[in-house]
């Protein structure tokens, strides 16, 4: 996994393309009690130790804040799955009481202790378009895609186990990869029938 450092300094405005990656830092970072919030696009929040290859902890959203405060020594990193517009400079809402990185972990945390990995792949695709997409006529639109090895990842099993689900929801027309978009389709159907839907 590649990725720049963010810098020390707080930052009003940082954008950065699809695909692109910063460590945050907690050494550099120092105690200060600060955080990054998305302004625009989608970010995933991912591990960058060597031992866990780049496990996803969180997936951000405009308004979801990262606390620069609470990060493993190691640091996490934010990759843009979207064009992403966010600030470092910016101050934690205090009695908020909701953690966008720690609902996070803890929704998939569940979707990988269901029974099988089409259960997980089905439950982690509700999930994203529930939390991360939209409805648009006959569909839902969720904005990015994640490759099939991320997607193991996050459900627990291999790339040709991945593929092979993936494939079979594209056969049984509930699952769209419009060539030329940077997006998925799925059926309100599949969404509407994920496990762990809540």
């Amino acid at each position: 996994m590649s990725f720049r450092f963010l810098p020390d300094q707080p930052i009003a405005v940082l954008r950065m393309p699809a695909g692109q990656a910063v460590l945050l830092d907690p050494a550099a970072r120092g105690s200060r009690d600060s955080c990054l919030e998305v302004l625009e696009g989608i970010a995933r929040v991912y591990c960058p130790c060597e031992e866990t290859e780049g496990m996803t902890l969180a997936f951000l959203q405009p308004g979801d804040q990262l606390r620069t405060d609470r990060l493993c020594s190691e640091g996490v990193c934010v990759e843009a799955l979207t064009p992403l517009l966010f600030r470092s400079d910016a101050e934690p809402l205090a009695g908020h009481g909701f953690d966008p990185v720690n609902e996070w972990t803890l929704q998939l945390l569940r979707i990988r202790h269901l029974g099988s990995a089409e259960q997980r792949l089905h439950a982690l695709l509700g999930l994203l378009v529930r939390r991360l997409g939209r409805r648009c006529g006959d569909w839902c639109d969720l904005p990015f895609r994640l490759t099939h090895e991320r997607i193991a990842e996050l459900i627990g099993t291999t790339r040709v186990t991945t593929t092979r689900l993936l494939s079979r929801i594209r056969r049984e027309e509930l699952l769209q990869v419009p060539s030329g978009e940077v997006g998925l389709r799925l059926a309100p159907a599949l969404v509407e029938s994920a496990p762990l839907a809540a």
